[in-house]
């Protein structure tokens, strides 16, 4: 090899490392198991209790309250579901990451502004009244 081959097979390699290095440093982590934070594409269902509490299903086992900042009175109408925004990566794990809107199909949707997410242990969950489940 001469060296200007030399030199520049070593300038696209560090090329390529330093991309690597600034891509694994901008990746978001995984949500850790026993974390409150969950992926967007395991939300499965919900259950508004009132009009300042939902209850949604992730995934098979864990379920989630969220809390609202003010009430959002169309959430316990019948035949009302919910236009759903997740903020950033797809990983949930605040209340930020999601932008939650309710609409019966005929109108302007209310938002609802998220201020709690908790995620219930197996406990609480086994105490929710059957019809407060998602």
């Amino acid at each position: 090899m001469t060296q200007m081959t030399k030199y520049l097979t070593g300038a696209v390699l560090l090329g390529a490392l330093a991309l690597t290095g600034s891509s694994l440093a901008n990746a978001q982590p995984a949500p850790k198991p026993g974390s409150q934070c969950f992926y967007a594409n395991d939300w499965q269902s919900w259950k508004a209790v009132d009009d300042h509490t939902m209850y949604v299903r992730v995934g098979m086992h864990r379920v989630f309250r969220l809390d609202f900042a003010s009430s959002c009175h169309s959430m316990t109408w019948p035949d009302v579901h919910l236009v759903t925004v997740f903020r950033g990566s797809s990983s949930v794990c605040s209340p930020l990451d999601i932008d939650l809107k309710v609409s019966d199909g005929h109108g302007i949707a209310e938002p609802c502004i998220v201020s709690g997410l908790t995620e219930l242990t197996p406990d609480q969950i086994a105490a929710l009244p059957k019809k407060s489940l998602p």
